[in-house]
């Protein structure tokens, strides 16, 4: 026993720290756990993200805590070949039939969300000041399990319509909303006398600018696709040009301190609206969306600590903000599609499918813990503000492990098949 412990030391500290090593040990561990989970009825989603749970520093470590870091550009890629999916589904023809649904349902489910979980949070005695924080963050929901679960399933109809509407423009409202409240409670947190419409004005400023500037350079990023690609016939020639341009922009995005999420669903909208050639864009990239949507899930699951999971506080926590985000969700979706005058399919269904959370979340919280503003804050600010952390984290493992059955199981019940 203690010959294959030492063999296992040594090949982990011969090839752990190695990129390739790690990454071809993450798919190949992904794509078996994939297998069993789907054996099991469970998208294969929750098998990669037990992979990389199995392989990081909280349980065998094999993959080193640095490996997420190391790439992280995984992750950047798969939310920009995501998002310029998503955009893909904004042709205006459907925009023009589900538009206003979709926009009044992303309001009424964003702003029921965080009214929910921020009351709950007070109700439970946290201070109005953390509850408001973790109120802005539940907005956001991630796309990527959708997408993937909709492609498995071949689903569509106007229920898909407005669902990619929805996933498409939550973290556009998630940003605007956490930004005003960041604004608003950040400064009192830290102990600086910031007039409160002041800070409501700048946070507003600032979600606009940030928004605006990700259009507009969607825009350039879509045009700069369509004019480099629309004459050119090979389809090596259109793989190369377009992923060339998708990797440009979000690296100039992410370092700009734009979204690239909205950059990229931005250029997708304006591909399918500008012509009909450039759905071949989207055909030639297909192909390589599945190992990376796979290390993309791996990946977050490396990075959950099991020690999170015997805090009893992080636990009753975690569990308030699931259900409390979900049901505001549900709430918000159910009112709005009366008022839409929706089917009863997506009035009863369409809530399921905004179960899933993940990046746009941990990078929020983050975001406030590493914040300027945040670095003078005394000890007992700082506990609270990791115990908000950890609350995220588990609620997002929580999230990633229910939530693709509980969204696949929405789709199925709401949308139409092909067959």
């Amino acid at each position: 026993m203690n010959l294959l412990i030492d063999v296992f030391h040594n090949f982990k500290d011969l090839f752990g720290h190695h990129v390739v090593f790690g990454t071809g040990i993450l798919l190949f561990s992904g794509y078996f756990l994939g297998k069993l989970a789907d054996r099991l009825k469970l998208p294969a989603i929750t098998g990669y993200i037990f992979a990389g749970l199995l392989l990081g520093s909280s349980m065998i470590s094999i993959i080193p805590e640095t490996a997420p870091y190391k790439l992280n550009s995984i992750t950047e890629i798969a939310l920009g070949l995501i998002a310029i999916t998503i955009g893909a589904e904004f042709e205006f023809s459907r925009l023009r039939q589900v538009g206003r649904d979709v926009l009044l349902m992303t309001i009424f489910e964003g702003v029921f969300a965080y009214i929910l979980v921020t009351a709950i949070f007070i109700a439970f005695g946290m201070d109005i000041r953390y509850a408001l924080l973790l109120g802005s963050i539940a907005p956001a929901t991630a796309p990527a399990a959708t997408v993937v679960i909709i492609r498995e399933s071949r689903a569509r109809g106007r229920f898909i319509d407005i669902l990619y509407g929805i996933v498409a423009l939550d973290d556009a409202l998630c940003i605007i909303i956490f930004s005003i409240t960041f604004a608003l409670v950040g400064p009192v947190i830290a102990g600086e006398l910031v007039p409160g419409i002041g800070g409501l004005f700048s946070g507003l400023f600032l979600a606009l600018k940030e928004i605006g500037l990700s259009v507009l350079l969607g825009i350039i990023s879509g045009f700069a696709m369509f004019k480099l690609t629309v004459r050119r016939y090979k389809l090596n020639e259109i793989l190369i040009v377009s992923v060339g341009i998708i990797f440009i922009s979000t690296s100039i995005a992410i370092v700009g301190g734009l979204s690239h999420l909205i950059v990229n669903m931005v250029a997708g909208a304006v591909l399918v609206n500008t012509s009909s050639r450039n759905k071949r864009i989207f055909k030639v990239i297909e192909p390589l969306t599945p190992p990376i949507f796979a290390l993309f899930f791996i990946l977050a699951g490396t990075e959950i600590e099991i020690g999170v999971f015997v805090n009893g506080l992080i636990i009753v926590y975690g569990l308030i903000y699931t259900v409390s985000r979900f049901a505001g969700k549900y709430i918000g979706i159910y009112f709005s599609a009366l008022i839409s005058k929706s089917s009863d399919k997506i009035r009863k269904y369409l809530g399921f499918c905004l179960f899933p959370q993940a990046g746009v979340a941990i990078g929020l919280i983050l975001f406030v813990q590493t914040s300027p503003l945040m670095a003078g804050v005394s000890a007992d600010i700082r506990e609270v503000l990791i115990l908000i952390v950890n609350v995220i984290l588990f609620s997002i493992f929580i999230n990633e492990l229910i939530g693709p059955p509980i969204s696949r199981l929405g789709i199925h019940k709401g949308a139409e098949f092909d067959r």
